[in-house]
């Protein structure tokens, strides 16, 4: 085994950390996007809830009011 086959062997290792590291930034990646999205479903859902109450206090599970005013 040569220089030259060590080296190409070392280049090859860097490239297959690279690219698994590229895979595993994108799959956190989608996993934030598809939590950001459950998020502000979640907020809409809250905010219509509030709405569709008539602008009555609606209490929350923290304790706090969400009228339509309020939000």
């Amino acid at each position: 085994m040569n220089v030259d086959d060590v080296v190409a062997e070392k280049i090859a290792a860097a490239r297959r950390r690279a690219e698994e590291t590229k895979r595993r930034r994108a799959a956190l990646a989608a996993a934030r996007q598809r939590g950001l999205a459950f998020r502000h479903a979640a907020k809409l859902r809250n905010q219509a809830s509030a709405r569709t109450a008539g602008g009555t206090p609606v209490t929350t599970e923290d304790g706090s009011d969400t009228t339509e005013e309020n939000s």
